[in-house]
């Protein structure tokens, strides 16, 4: 586990850039990927395109991920 961000390299759209993320919304990040069949670049480049331009990219996937948690979460606590 790591306290600091690590950087990270992707491509969006045919351009490199990089995010700063602690290992744990990397993980996460990956798993979400992974779950739904799709590149890492390519879920990036979606939530980048739908995150405006008011949060960085990095606070935009820790954001998706934490969304995600609380999807899962909501819906194992709906069940019996």
């Amino acid at each position: 586990m790591t306290a600091r961000p690590v950087k990270r390299s992707l491509t969006l759209r045919g351009h490199r850039t990089s995010v700063s993320l602690e290992d744990e919304f990397w993980r996460e990040f990956c798993r979400i990927a992974r779950e739904r069949g799709k590149a890492i670049n390519a879920l990036a480049a979606e939530i980048d395109a739908a995150r405006g331009t008011e949060a960085g990219l990095a606070s935009a996937i820790r954001v998706y991920v934490l969304e995600d948690l609380r999807r899962r979460v909501g819906a194992s606590a709906d069940r019996p």
